[in-house]
């Protein structure tokens, strides 16, 4: 098979859509090298995707096109993609080209989540008409749909009238680095990490949630650090304010855009990793910190009971209190935390790349084979 990609947040995006499609890529890549990929992006930045070039990689010829990046994939693709003969086109995030359903070449798109439906206060007007347009029609024109959990599914059904028939659930793939024992001693040197402390990974907004994990350690007297990483928004002023009342600065790490080497030290050295977020579309930090063996807290909504099943312990990210008391259960319980390490890793195993992409090539073979039955009748 001939598969071309929307590849674009794998060059671009440090983290959630730009991980899904590195991962996705690199999985497909290792295991399924028999079929030839190709990238299409607006845009290439080796820092990010080091080794794009195992892959052939299409960029716009026009500079004015490339400049117009957004537009470039999402107006006029389709030729381009015409030229290279892909069997199948795959919408990493959540967008397909105008003029695809009537390019002759099967279409997939990965949705991640409907999160501007359930949570509309955190977009503004113009975002939210914008993500509507491009998910409807994306999921209009596809073949088939990718959802990355169960909840994700059933909101485009809910949300965008679907038929179940169309989507398909396809786990997230984790990189293989956090399944792998990382040499740990200089990373925890460089950054002045402590011995124990707990990890939070996820960038700073306020429905990852950061604000109410501070306060839920700092309310509850845990006298233990809290290393954070993540890009930045401006809710990290009001995660600051915060701190800055509690003086609690120096029990506070604040890290960013991290090689995955070093993010899987993080997780492997953790005492526990705590994701309470509100609202996801799959949560893979909780997947990295299992793999990693590191127990894990997170939120009890969305789609992390999914995402975590019975390997973390849960608790209401709204909940101050709670979320003090749970972290507190796994600090002073070890028999807790060696379960929750155990159960942990077998969770993740579920997640493996090579799994994950198996997923993804048995939805390309029966499109294929579809496509092929319908021509012979």
């Amino acid at each position: 098979m001939k598969i071309g990609f929307d590849a674009k947040r794998a060059f671009l995006n440090s983290s959630g859509l730009g991980n899904y499609s590195r991962n996705t890529l690199n999985a497909l890549h290792r295991y399924f090298n028999q079929n030839e990929y190709i990238l299409f992006s607006p845009k290439i930045r080796s820092a990010l995707f080091n080794n794009y070039s195992d892959f052939t990689t299409v960029t716009p010829k026009n500079p004015v096109a490339g400049k117009l990046n957004s537009l470039w994939r999402s107006l006029f693709l389709v030729p381009v993609l015409k030229k290279h003969h892909p069997d199948i086109y795959h919408g990493l995030s959540n967008e397909l080209p105008a003029g695809i359903k009537n390019s002759g070449i099967i279409s997939v798109v990965t949705i991640h989540d409907l999160i501007f439906f359930r949570y509309p206060g955190l977009y503004n007007s113009i975002d939210r008409k914008i993500y509507l347009l491009k998910f409807k029609y994306a999921c209009k024109v596809a073949d088939k749909i990718i959802a990355v959990s169960n909840q994700t599914k059933n909101d485009i059904i809910n949300f965008l009238g679907i038929h179940p028939n169309k989507i398909e659930v396809v786990c997230q793939p984790v990189n293989p680095v956090f399944f792998e024992k990382q040499d740990s001693k200089d990373i925890l040197k460089k950054f002045k990490i402590p011995e124990k402390y707990i990890l939070t990974v996820g960038t700073i907004e306020p429905r990852k949630n950061q604000l109410s994990l501070i306060r839920g350690i700092c309310e509850s007297g845990i006298g233990i650090t809290l290393v954070i990483v993540g890009n930045p928004t401006s809710y990290l002023k009001e995660v600051k304010r915060y701190v800055e009342t509690k003086k609690a600065g120096d029990k506070i790490i604040f890290l960013q855009n991290l090689p995955v080497n070093e993010l899987a030290v993080l997780y492997q050295n953790a005492t526990l990793s705590a994701y309470i977020s509100k609202s996801e579309g799959f949560g893979l930090p909780v997947i990295e910190a299992m793999a990693s063996g590191c127990p894990v807290l997170t939120s009890s909504v969305s789609c992390l009971p999914e995402t975590a099943g019975d390997a973390a312990l849960f608790c209401d990210p709204e909940n101050i209190q709670d979320i003090g008391s749970k972290i507190s259960e796994i600090l002073n319980n070890d028999d807790l935390k060696n379960e929750l390490k155990q159960k942990g890793k077998d969770r993740a195993s579920l997640f493996h790349p090579e799994i994950c992409a198996g997923q993804l090539v048995s939805v390309y073979v029966n499109l294929l084979n579809d496509k092929n039955d319908r021509g012979l009748k």
